[in-house]
């Protein structure tokens, strides 16, 4: 039965309460957790983060919203503690990194198959072959630098092949931009979409400028470096599809809609119980905050959210494999490149086109993503399989001699 974001008011904000111990819970197992386990944590503190973001800066351009911002962001804070330390101690940067892009594959999929207007699902489909692509590319450098097979993360979920040439994603700032919906008319689906995917790159982004620079390995530095510049991309991409005709209000009453949709979510597919009672919690919490700022809006803009909010929530996020639609997809439209806010083929773009002049210019000392795949085909076992391959091979020929 879907849920009714009207009837369901959640866990009030002044009963909202936590404690040290209460904060750090249980993590995830890496390598026994399903899969999208991770991924789920990982959107989930990128949604917060993107929550207490935004209500940052609202803060500095309302003096009204302040008290009311402030106490929302508070437990949101803590919210976003609770789910970044369900993270394991065990799990490196790089294989979180691997999450990330297993993550933007797989939710971008889900979003782009469920997303009503074809616009706004052509913008995420071609986002999503770029993410494809960075995969590839970090399990290349997975292999290189841990010499582990990226696939006991991934766990044949998400295929390891090039998708549209990260070399080939640079493009002008002005070739990022993409039409925004219109708040007025547009299905409140397409607004959640956006309100999730600009969150969830935003948080990669973020975590790629952290993580960067403490590799040794110059590839890897450069390589994160490189992508960190895509996510930058990507960010402007998917934030320039929300309507900046919205009213502050408007926008945080989105967003708090958005978190109770991608909670719920994250709670339909769930597979670990002490995961599961999190996105129990902070659905209930979240339902709290999306109420305490239906009454914000309906006081101080004299509106009624049912004019921005969908009565029940759609159908969830799917977390799981996508694997048809996103071969179909890579075969299809791979060389799509952006002119403006519009999508054409490669051969479409005319010689000194700005986005190829840039590029150029980014990779005239070579490219990072390409260094660091040079000969690099993802196998079973990485090199460890074919030096047994090898072995076997040769005592193969020695008992034919």
């Amino acid at each position: 039965m879907a849920l009714d974001l009207f009837q369901e008011k959640g866990i009030p904000l002044e009963k909202q309460l936590f404690t040290w111990k209460d904060l750090v819970r249980r993590p995830y197992s890496k390598l026994d957790d399903d899969a999208f386990t991770r991924t789920r944590v990982i959107l989930m503190n990128g949604i917060e983060a993107d929550a207490l973001r935004m209500k940052h800066i609202f803060a500095r351009l309302s003096r009204e919203l302040r008290p009311h911002l402030a106490l929302v962001r508070r437990a949101e804070h803590h919210q976003q503690t609770m789910v970044n330390w369900l993270n394991p101690p065990d799990q490196s940067a790089l294989e979180t990194t691997l999450g990330f892009e297993q993550l933007a594959i797989e939710v971008t999929a889900s979003v782009a198959i469920h997303e009503p207007d074809p616009y706004l699902a052509q913008t995420y489909r071609f986002g999503m072959l770029e993410d494809f692509d960075h995969l590839y590319r970090y399990s290349a450098l997975y292999d290189r630098v841990e010499g582990k097979d990226p696939n006991n993360l991934i766990q044949s979920y998400s295929d390891i092949r090039p998708g549209r040439p990260t070399a080939v994603e640079h493009r002008h700032p002005l070739d990022d931009l993409r039409r925004p919906y219109d708040h007025k008319t547009a299905d409140p689906l397409s607004k959640l979409h956006a309100v999730t995917i600009t969150a969830a790159e935003f948080m990669t982004h973020d975590y790629y400028m952290v993580v960067g620079p403490q590799f040794a390995d110059p590839v890897a530095r450069q390589l994160y470096a490189e992508i960190a510049s895509i996510e930058e991309q990507h960010v402007t991409q998917y934030g320039s599809l929300c309507d900046p005709d919205e009213s502050l209000l408007e926008k945080w009453l989105l967003h708090e809609a958005t978190e109770v949709y991608n909670y719920s979510s994250c709670l339909a597919y769930e597979t670990n119980p002490y995961v599961k009672a999190v996105w129990q919690r902070f659905l209930d919490y979240e339902l709290g905050h999306l109420h305490y700022v239906m009454e914000l809006f309906k006081n101080l803009e004299r509106r009624d959210p049912a004019e921005v909010l969908p009565r029940t929530l759609p159908e969830p996020i799917a977390f799981k494999e996508h694997r048809e639609f996103v071969r179909k997809v890579l075969s299809q439209e791979v060389d799509l490149r952006s002119n403006g806010p519009d999508y054409v083929d490669a051969s479409r773009l005319p010689p000194g086109h700005r986005s190829l002049v840039y590029r150029d210019q980014l990779n005239s000392e070579g490219s990072p993503t390409e260094t660091v795949a040079a000969g690099y085909h993802w196998r079973p076992g990485t090199e460890l399989a074919a030096k047994a391959e090898r072995m076997g091979s040769v005592l193969e020929g020695r008992r034919l001699q």
